[in-house]
């Protein structure tokens, strides 16, 4: 059944809220040309100029003794992560409040939300925005996405700190094979530990904290009214992290996307490596591979150079050549990042039309 065929009955109260524009961006042939001018150049600097700066003029001679099986392997586990991805997608989102969403649908938005992350936004802010456009189109209420947006992230981000906690430890400590620079290791399992904890507590925030305030603002004048305003933050954060445990405690089976989307990444990197030498412990592979991808947090466009560096400079901080570090992050960016942009555009494109009948069926509904 397709989400647009089960009316929201809340919809009918806030459909003059929705945009049915879309949301403030687009695909429009001045922003492609931006973007792509913007990926020639970060092409030119990581795959030409990086070597020569680096003194790694003969690392691109590796590419001629490349082991193409192990690049087919990288290319099916880039397959399995975004497969990954849409598993916890439709487990989180599908069937929230009576919304269903298909595999297809749910596929188009979390490729098009992909493709918006690349475009528009570091941190993957376009991405949410394109997103929760989608969700409220699909019949949604505002509040309901908000809640189940944070539960995502939530549970995607959770397997990334407990990975990084577990690892960083054990290589600190010698429980894992690897060597343990301690910028590499036990700082940032300990940064992740304090952060988990953190995101955790917030689950005992009451979810109604702004309505508790209520009487207090009242009776304190406009800093009371701006705290209640203030306590809207961390009561929404909490509904979406107690929706996260509430997944974990049901033990819903959505949750292997989660693991299968961070493993299979971790997979076409260490593949990578394979097929343009031998790639170091598994445990070190892991640990470059969550530090490198703080270069999200960069202000570049799906972090675009930051995560390449990020990544080439850890896996240097563990010792590994750095030459085949060069060549297997890039190679393995080129299967996760550059190649699935592509079919991101064309999901978002389509997605757009999948919008225009959702609409369509609403106002038939409507009519009734």
């Amino acid at each position: 059944m397709s989400s647009a065929d089960v009316a929201d009955p809340a919809g009918h109260e806030d459909e003059e809220d929705d945009d049915s524009g879309g949301p403030q961006f687009d695909f429009t042939t001045r922003k492609m040309a931006f973007f792509a001018v913007f990926v020639l150049a970060m092409v030119v600097a990581l795959y030409l100029l990086l070597p020569q700066l680096a003194g790694l003029e003969d690392t691109w001679e590796r590419i001629n003794d490349g082991n193409p099986g192990w690049l087919v392997i990288a290319l099916l586990c880039t397959v399995g992560m975004f497969g990954g991805y849409v598993l916890l997608f439709q487990g989180v989102f599908a069937r929230a409040a009576g919304c269903r969403l298909n595999w297809r649908e749910s596929y188009q938005i979390t490729m098009a939300g992909l493709a918006a992350t690349r475009l528009f936004s570091a941190g993957g802010a376009g991405g949410i925005v394109l997103t929760a456009w989608a969700l409220r189109k699909a019949g949604m209420r505002k509040q309901v996405v908000a809640d189940k947006t944070l539960s995502f992230l939530a549970l995607t981000y959770l397997i990334y700190t407990a990975a990084v906690i577990f690892v960083g430890y054990g290589l600190h400590f010698g429980l894992l094979p690897g060597p343990d620079p301690f910028a590499m290791t036990f700082l940032p399992a300990t940064l992740a530990l304090v952060l988990t904890a953190v995101g955790l507590s917030v689950a005992f925030v009451p979810t109604d904290l702004q309505q508790r305030l209520e009487g207090w603002a009242k009776r304190q004048g406009r800093i009371g009214r701006l705290a209640q305003k203030l306590a809207t933050a961390p009561a929404t954060m909490s509904a979406g992290m107690r929706d996260a445990l509430a997944h974990l405690r049901s033990r819903d089976p959505a949750l292997t996307g989660a693991v299968l989307f961070w493993a299979f990444q971790i997979a076409a990197l260490w593949a990578s490596f394979q097929a343009f030498g031998e790639a170091p412990p598994l445990s070190v592979v892991i640990m470059g591979f969550f530090v490198g991808m703080l270069g999200n947090l960069l202000p570049l466009p799906g972090g675009i150079g930051g995560v390449d560096g990020g990544m080439i400079g850890a896996f240097a901080a563990f010792g590994v050549d750095t030459g085949l570090a060069v060549v297997a992050v890039l190679a393995y960016r080129g299967f996760t990042f550059w190649l699935p942009t592509i079919p991101g555009v064309v999901a978002y494109l389509q997605l757009r039309k999948t919008v225009e009948r959702w609409d369509a069926r609403r106002k038939l509904s409507y009519t009734k």
